[in-house]
């Protein structure tokens, strides 16, 4: 299973198929429930019309009572006391919160129970085969037996108060027979004094009718409905679909993500194979758009190391020409010299190129440090007066017709001085390596200065030579690069020196720029970093 989105799909099936056996669990619960609330709100207000019946009688009449109701309504009762009573402890305490209980004991056949009276440790019980019918034959004659005790008139309050006591979990009403839903027969019928049973209006549900003699009445009980439970196969198709949903949307979101990741293998297919400016669309702030950026950011970088490679192998071969022909001319004229004076004159010049050689080297290694990675940086507070102090010291004799001097200093306004946090090796030599190209193309005069703010510290170093051009600002800091112009090879130099610059002030959390000295008229080269470098250095 190679495809993300038939793993996806083979887990989201995998958890529907534990849902649907947890679903049909669930639902045989819930019917269940259901089931027993219905036979309840069936039974309930019968069974506590009887109860109630029953509790102010003594116990000769309870058992003519029982006797006459078990024999007209074909339910076998009793009365047992509630400790004999098979049922469990919630089960009992139901019955004394005046609930009538109903268990069922097979498909259509159950058993109530109902406690007599409020204090009386008493239930009265019932067999009922046929819960529907039986129940609505026990209801009719229980309450015509309750009306007929009262006037014709109060009969309709009557049973409206019945109906609120017992909780009858179904409609009670009196009508008049031609009020009545019924056909001819059916009304032919319930005059008689027959009960009814009429189908309600869709046929899921039924009226019964029974006529109260000398009234007229027609006591209309319903509508019943019967108990539908919720089908077994209703879930199965649910599940089906939900599946096919689940699936429809799994593919549509994996898809364009799984076509989006192909592009990006083909992409680092390609630039294995030496595509190295393959780049891919990086559209979106998804986790594959950001992937897809942080690879792009990848490829660039690794075609500008190649290229920078490249560039260097071919700079350093044509620099590396010029002082080992030097050196091979001048092994032949010292064998050729005659005198020792030339011969020491030619070793000079040899050892200068050596030096060239070593600090070309040197340039090489440094650059190739910063540009491959994060070098190990040790931050420390650096005092700004001091350094540039020991810059000029060091580079001032070199061209003694330069005059190197301290330009204007901006310290920070919290009593810090010129202090700031940087890696003193890398910070000196990019200094240096400002000030010595400045000496070089400067006509007599080099400017350092500084500013140091709450946030950011800035370097500049100016001079009062012919400046770079506005068109070379973005490709001065290049490596081996010398421009054509007044800045030309005979000022010396192999390129790397304001490649190093740069890197070095990246490390720092910093840039390097250039632009026009308004002093001195030459270029001016800016340093600018963070003062504190706590965020770096972690």
């Amino acid at each position: 299973m190679n495809s993300i989105f038939l793993r996806i799909y083979a887990g989201m099936l995998g958890v529907l198929v534990l849902v649907a056996l947890l679903g049909v669990g669930t639902l045989h619960l819930v019917n269940e429930v259901r089931s027993e609330q219905y036979r309840e709100r069936l039974a309930r207000g019968t069974f506590r019309l009887m109860a109630d019946n029953l509790a102010p009688m003594d116990e000769l009449e309870r058992r003519r009572a029982v006797a006459v109701w078990a024999r007209l309504l074909g339910i076998p009762l009793s009365i047992q006391a509630l400790s004999e009573a098979p049922l469990e402890s919630g089960a009992r305490k139901r019955l004394l919160r005046g609930q009538v209980l109903v268990q069922q004991t097979g498909p259509h056949a159950a058993e109530v129970y109902s406690l007599i009276g409020e204090h009386e440790q008493r239930v009265l019980t019932g067999e009922v085969q046929q819960i529907s019918e039986q129940l609505a034959r026990a209801t009719v004659y229980l309450l015509i037996d309750e009306l007929i005790r009262y006037p014709v008139a109060e009969q309709p309050q009557r049973l409206a108060e019945l109906k609120e006591a017992k909780q009858f979990g179904f409609d009670l009403r009196l009508v008049s027979l031609e009020q009545a839903n019924l056909d001819i027969d059916q009304r032919r019928r319930v005059d008689e004094g027959d009960t009814v049973m009429a189908l309600g209006k869709g046929g899921d549900s039924i009226h019964v009718f029974a006529g109260i003699v000398d009234t007229p009445w027609v006591l209309e009980i319903g509508p019943l409905y019967q108990m539908n439970l919720y089908p077994t196969q209703l879930l199965v198709l649910s599940c089906a679909l939900g599946l096919s949903l689940i699936g429809l949307m799994v593919y549509l979101l994996v898809r364009p993500l799984e076509q989006r990741l192909r592009d990006l293998e083909g992409a680092a297919t390609r630039i294995a194979s030496g595509g190295l400016d393959t780049r891919v669309p990086s559209h979106g702030s998804d986790s594959v758009g950001r992937l897809a950026a942080a690879f792009n950011a990848m490829a660039e970088h690794l075609q500008r190391s190649l290229s920078i490679q490249r560039e260097m192998v071919q700079a350093v071969s044509h620099e590396l020409r010029t002082p080992v022909a030097r050196l091979r001319f001048g092994l032949e004229m010292i064998g050729d010299a005659e005198s020792e004076a030339a011969r020491r004159k030619y070793m000079e010049g040899m050892d200068s190129d050596i030096q060239d050689l070593d600090k070309l080297v040197d340039e090489m290694l440094t650059y190739a440090r910063l540009e491959q990675g994060a070098p190990a940086l040790n931050f420390q507070a650096v005092d700004l007066n001091g350094l540039i102090d020991q810059v000029i010291t060091e580079l001032a004799p070199l061209r003694a017709h330069v005059r190197v001097e301290r330009g204007p200093a901006l310290n920070a306004l919290d009593g810090s001085g010129a202090v700031v946090e940087a890696e003193l090796r890398y910070l000196h030599r990019a200094l240096q390596n400002l000030v010595s190209n400045a000496m070089r193309h400067a006509e007599s005069r080099v400017r350092v200065s500084y500013q140091i703010g709450r946030q950011r510290c800035r370097l500049d170093v100016e001079d009062d030579g012919p400046g770079v051009p506005e068109t070379a600002w973005e490709r001065i800091f290049s490596p081996f690069l010398r421009l054509d112009d007044s800045r030309t090879r005979a000022s010396g130099g192999h390129g790397l020196g304001l490649s190093i610059v740069r890197r070095i002030i990246y490390w720092h959390g910093g840039r390097a720029q250039i632009g026009r000295s308004e002093a001195l008229g030459g270029a001016r080269f800016s340093l600018v970093w963070p003062r504190k470098q706590d965020t770096l250095e972690s």
